[in-house]
This record gives C-alpha cells, structure tokens and sequence, in this order.
C-alpha cells in the first residue's frame, strides 16, 4: 500500500452491530481471538528470523562483495518475503505494524519505489541519495528513516524494496529480474561510490531487521503490550479487528492495488516486487495470510480459527468461505510469471486473462468475508 490514508475511513465504516442477539457464545469466540494473537506473534517471530538470516547474507556479502555473496544476500531476500507477505493480513486496523503514530510499515514494505531517489539508474548516473555525497555526507539509520517518503510517496528510502533493488539493480530482462553486477558494490569497480552502496544496503537491512522485531515485541505473550490489550477486548471487538485486515487486505490492497492498478495500466513500476521478480510469491503469500487467519493457523500449527464459528452459525457460509480462499490462491499461482509480463498484451492474453481470474477471485472471497461479519453479528464496510 502506498499510503494508509484511507485506513481511518475504512476503520471509521466499521461497527459491531448494535442490535439483536449476539449469535456467538464468548466462551467459543474467546479462544478464536487468543490463538488469534498466538498466530500474529508466531508470523512475526518467523518474519524476523528470516530477516536475521538476509542481514547475516548481506553483512558477509558487504564484507566480500563476490557474484556468490550477491546471489546468497538475493536468495535470503527471497526466502524471507513469504513470512512477512503472510503477516500483511495484520494491518489495517490500527495496530502495532501501522499504528497511525508509531507503526513501521512505511519503513518495512513501502512501494513503489523510485529507484532513483536511493541509487544511479539508466540515464542519470549519477541520481539518488548514494551519489548525493555532498548533501549527505554521512549515511546513517537515522538520515535514511527521515529521508523515507520524504516529498512523496514514491520516496522510498528504507525496507524490503530498497535493498531488493540494491541487490538486483533495474529489471530490464523481459524473462527474468535485474542483473546488477557485484562489482558496484566493490571499490574502483563498475559504479562509483561503492562504500556508500555497501554501507545504505547494510544500514537498511539492519533497519528492516528492527522495524520487525518491534512489530514482534508489541505480540510477545504474558507482556504488558499490544497483545495483552488484544486480548482484553470484547470478543466481537477483536474480530472485527481480525475481519477488517483480512477484508482490506483481499480487497482495497490485494485485488485493488497490487493487481487491479498493475492490470490496467500494464506497467511495471506498479508491480509490487519489480526488481526480483517476485510479485507472483508476494501475492500468493498475502493470499495465504488471509487464509491463515481464516483457519487459525500459520505453518503446520493449526488452531481455532473463525471457520469455528462461522460453522456454528451458517456451516454453508462456512464452506463456501473455505472455497473462496482456496479458489483465490489457485488463481494466484496460475498466472504465468513473471508477472510483469502476465499484466502485458490484449485482454484476450493468457496471462491477462489469469491475472483478471486472480483479482475477480479475491474481490468474490471479500464480499463472501463481508457476509461472513453480518453472519457474526458484525458490520464490515469495505471499499
């Protein structure tokens, strides 16, 4: 998401409804809401240890700039974008990753990026905060969050999306992603201002590794933070909470920005992962997010999920939400990749067609979620 401003209008649509009889007992809807908050904490722990394992292959890689290095930093990159794709389904009500004050998530995944604010791209060699060694002489933590969406939205300066394109470099390739070399990383090689390269990679790898590890710190269990007030709730509070992420992820975000603006305008720059090519993985991977909360589950755990209670009042709505979610994550992974590609051609294109699956898929599973509030007393208005 580029801006979180219609967050509020989103979050100000949604009330429990406040009439009739509540249709769930709390003694089932209680431990929905507390593995609910188990699973977040064991997304986010899984997202930071991915993490870890990236800063550990960009430190060696800075220290010895090699095509190998470079290709084992890309590879942890890769692997650690699942674990956070899924926890994305935990936004967008006002918690502790985009708390409208204190939240990172502008810093962890903001997009799209104009590689030219960080870096030299084809035809301004000498663009972006790398190269600018007068006005920033010093590179720090603290310059690159005050200079993230800085003047704009596609100022990025911090997160996923600034070290995948450090580490891939423009994708110029219509069958694979970017190919920047190795040596613009190493003193006297391909591109100046190589130290400073290393030094923004490793100060923004390190950053990313904090932002998640204070979104992990706010769903520790038995602490006095986020989840303990999570928990404190009335249970039709809290799953309105675990309703509005899974329905603004499915529809606003998933089918809306990261697809349907990508479809329309056939354009590259508005693909989520467009330096690695990894924009089909981080649409499954929300996908799978939203059914995880569903369920209850991330990973092999599986615990009480809100199908338990949804089964309970309409075992129909039930099943069919299940087929919703199964149905979107089929579509996803049906789009030939790369997805840049997918997005191109006449409406008539096969990957223009299964990309227009996927989106018409995910807005069908969020009018089923939108039923599956009003089945449990709830009023989820989405966009």
């Amino acid at each position: 998401m580029k801006k979180l401003g219609w967050m509020a209008l989103v979050a100000g649509a949604l009330s429990v409804a406040g009439c009739g009889t509540d249709p769930l007992e709390s003694s089932r809807a209680r431990p929905v809401m507390e593995d609910y908050a188990t699973l977040v904490y064991e997304n986010y722990t899984d997202a930071v240890a991915k993490a870890r394992v990236l800063q550990t292959a960009v430190d060696a890689f800075v220290a010895d700039p090699t095509e190998a290095k470079l290709t084992a930093a890309r590879t942890a990159w890769l692997e650690a974008r699942p674990a956070y794709g899924q926890s994305e389904v935990f936004r967008f009500y006002g918690g502790p990753i985009d708390d409208e004050d204190t939240g990172p998530e502008g810093r962890i995944n903001a997009w799209p990026l104009d590689e030219a604010y960080i870096d030299a791209v084809e035809g301004a060699p000498e663009a972006g905060i790398i190269n600018a060694t007068s006005e920033y002489p010093t590179l720090s933590e603290e310059l690159l969050i005050s200079l993230n969406e800085r003047d704009g939205e596609t100022n990025i300066a911090t997160g996923y999306h600034a070290i995948e394109f450090l580490l891939w470099g423009q994708d110029r390739s219509v069958t694979g992603p970017g190919n920047r070399p190795a040596s613009d990383f190493v003193d006297g090689g391909t591109a100046p201002n190589a130290a400073r390269r290393r030094q923004y990679l490793k100060l923004a790898t390190g950053l990313l590794v904090k932002d998640l590890e204070s979104v992990k710190t706010q769903w520790t269990p038995d602490s006095n933070n986020y989840a303990k007030l999570f928990r404190s709730q009335e249970p039709k509070e809290a799953l309105l909470q675990v309703l509005t992420g899974m329905g603004s992820l499915s529809g606003a975000e998933l089918s809306g920005e990261r697809m349907t603006v990508a479809y329309d305008n056939k354009d590259q720059e508005d693909e989520h992962s467009c330096f690695s090519d990894n924009t089909k993985a981080d649409l499954y991977a929300n996908a799978l997010g939203i059914q995880n909360a569903y369920l209850g589950r991330y990973g092999t755990a599986d615990r009480h999920g809100l199908d338990e209670l949804v089964a309970v009042v309409d075992p129909e709505l039930d099943r069919e939400m299940k087929q919703r979610l199964q149905a979107s994550l089929d579509a996803i992974q049906a789009i030939p990749g790369p997805f840049d590609q997918a997005i191109l051609g006449a409406d008539n294109a096969e990957g223009r067609q299964k990309v227009k699956v996927a989106i018409d898929a995910l807005r069908a599973q969020t009018e089923t979620l939108a039923d599956v509030a009003t089945a449990l007393g709830i009023t989820l208005n989405l966009e």
